[in-house]
């Protein structure tokens, strides 16, 4: 089922991460074929990291703690586009310039798939721009608002 693996030295954080809440069930399901995977390999697991947050976002908490964490000298994730989308072959070369290295379980499965990773780029950015046009129109209206019921007169101070 899984691809021969090297002996692996150190301690092992598996890290698994789905784009969004609904998705949590696969997020379960990933961990626990990690664990599988992990638990058949002998590997000594110190931490297992869940995360729902897009692939595109490099400032995802739990992925910056466990890259900045180097007591974990491997991380171990079921397709390389669960830890990052676009860049992982920087952090592949920053882990292994500390001795540290990033383990995928299930290579052949990484799709290179350009029309899903646009869409997914595509949909990130779309919800930055509509994020802040939302944020925008919402402090509008709450200003609006407050000048109508006269919050933003100082008369009768």
């Amino acid at each position: 089922m899984h691809p021969a693996v090297a002996v692996v030295e150190g301690w092992v954080a598996l890290y698994a991460r789905v784009s969004s809440a609904d998705q949590k069930n696969d997020l379960d399901r990933q961990i626990a074929r990690l664990s599988e995977f992990a638990a058949l390999k002998g590997l000594r697991v110190i931490d297992v990291v869940k995360e729902i947050g897009s692939g595109l976002n490099g400032h995802r908490r739990a992925m910056l703690r466990l890259l900045r964490n180097p007591s974990i000298h491997t991380v171990v994730v079921e397709h390389r586009d669960r830890l990052m989308r676009f860049g992982i072959e920087y952090v592949e070369a920053a882990l292994a310039a500390q001795g540290r290295n990033l383990m995928v379980i299930d290579p052949e499965e990484m799709n290179d798939d350009i029309e899903r990773d646009v869409h997914e780029a595509i949909v990130s950015l779309c919800a930055r721009l509509y994020g802040r046009r939302s944020a925008k129109k919402r402090a509008a209206r709450a200003i609006e608002a407050a000048t109508e019921k006269g919050y933003g007169e100082t008369e009768g101070i």
